[in-house]
């Protein structure tokens, strides 16, 4: 066990990146010494030692250059090992009890908004295009998404107390969203945060705070939690609505007579 620990402490991200079997594999040492390394640390057991060691590399300074290069030299197995069992872990931590509280609450203001802008920058763009373009078709109340320059500033500026301003941004914190929630705080905007810290620029003064769990070896934070957040916020939404059914059928019968699908 001794010489697993001084082998694991030249190479931390190790841990991070492999099952008890892979870690076992590449040190040579057996999966026991593994499992009691990882309780003489003081884990429970081995996925809970695995999860702090992936949340110290995910917080690292330099992030992604990092992760990136903790990869070198795996195996594509066990790389695909190591984001298959976070995925599961990032999916079941999406729905706590505390997590599916939130995202009710989430789903409560925004269909009681009079408008629901919905914001999120380079990585968190795609989850923030996804959540808005889902629930445009079910509510009128949810706004464009800002394409041009200038638009997040020009949108919250007109918004007020009846308005909701949902933002997603994850270490490194993107400085447009994070003033996106700051002049909402100020323009007495109600606002909800996915993020990944209590911490986090975004989830001061929020209303709501979702964190998802980002653990995995990829070279950015998993956003497979955040994606199933922003999925099950709008089922939460539709569950809570009557007329959510009506619009979405319009919607698609729109896209079939324009000539959308085929």
């Amino acid at each position: 066990m001794a010489a697993l620990a001084r082998w694991a402490a030249e190479q931390p991200e190790e841990i991070a990146l492999n099952s008890v079997r892979g870690l076992a594999d590449r040190s040579g040492a057996n999966a026991n010494t593994v499992v009691r390394l990882s309780q003489a640390l003081g884990f429970s057991g081995y996925e809970a030692c695995r999860n702090a060691f992936q949340d110290a590399l995910r917080r690292g300074g330099d992030l992604y250059g990092p992760r990136a290069g903790a990869l070198s030299g795996h195996d594509a197995a066990s790389v695909l090992e190591a984001i298959h069992e976070s995925g599961h872990r990032n999916l079941d931590s999406a729905f706590t009890e505390k997590n599916c509280a939130a995202i009710e609450a989430a789903a409560a203001l925004m269909l009681n908004a009079r408008q629901v802008h919905v914001f999120g920058v380079r990585s968190c763009y795609a989850i923030a295009d996804y959540l808005g373009y889902v629930a445009r078709m079910a509510f009128d109340n949810i706004a464009p998404r800002a394409s041009a320059p200038g638009d997040i500033r020009d949108r919250i500026a007109l918004a007020g107390p009846a308005d909701v301003v949902l933002s997603i941004s994850f270490r490194h914190y993107s400085v447009e969203t994070i003033a996106a929630h700051e002049l909402a705080l100020r323009q007495g905007a109600r606002t909800i945060a996915i993020t990944d810290t209590t911490d986090s620029p975004l989830a001061h003064g929020a209303d709501v705070v979702l964190m998802p769990q980002m653990h995995g070896p990829q070279p950015l934070p998993s956003m497979l939690g955040s994606f199933a957040m922003a999925e099950a916020i709008v089922a939460a939404m539709i569950v809570q609505s009557d007329g959510a059914l009506s619009h979405i059928t319009r919607f698609e019968q729109g896209l079939h007579e324009a000539g959308a699908y085929r």
